[in-house]
């Protein structure tokens, strides 16, 4: 599986709509139109010509906030998310940033194992953040410093 990571463009919105659908935290199409400005920045993974992953993140100053990785269900547990954290710490580095911050459901055990492996670390918790079909959940606050 020839693997390809590459910047998205407002031409994905389709794609990435649609991977997100099969998650339980689906994007609309509009919401991530609002994800291509100047701040942002938008890679995604493509398996020959299919877009089966993507990361959003948006620098303000010399602050990154991790605002979304979603992979479809079908490549899970391949590395893809492992390499698009990566690819984004590494541009955090270069755009000098100082700490890539994120939220993570509490209940979402594995996307916390993949940030603590790669050296995020908990610095809060926003209690009952998330609406879910079963009432409320919390968020998980992360940071990752960059020395």
């Amino acid at each position: 599986m020839t693997r390809q990571l590459t910047g998205l463009s407002l031409s994905d919105i389709s794609a990435m709509a649609s991977i997100a659908q099969q998650l339980d935290y689906p994007l609309s199409e509009t919401s991530l139109q609002g994800c291509f400005g100047a701040l942002y920045r938008v890679s995604g993974i493509r398996v020959v010509d299919e877009l089966v992953g993507f990361c959003i993140c948006q620098q303000i100053i010399d602050e990154v906030t991790l605002l979304d990785i979603c992979v479809a269900p079908a490549y899970q547990g391949q590395g893809i998310g492992c390499q698009l954290l990566q690819d984004s710490q590494q541009a955090a580095k270069q755009a000098n940033a100082v700490v890539i911050m994120l939220e993570v459901k509490a209940s979402n055990l594995g996307a916390q194992r993949l940030y603590q492996k790669f050296g995020f670390e908990q610095t809060g918790k926003r209690p009952n953040y998330y609406q879910t079909p079963q009432g409320r959940e919390d968020a998980i606050l992360m940071d990752w410093r960059i020395d």
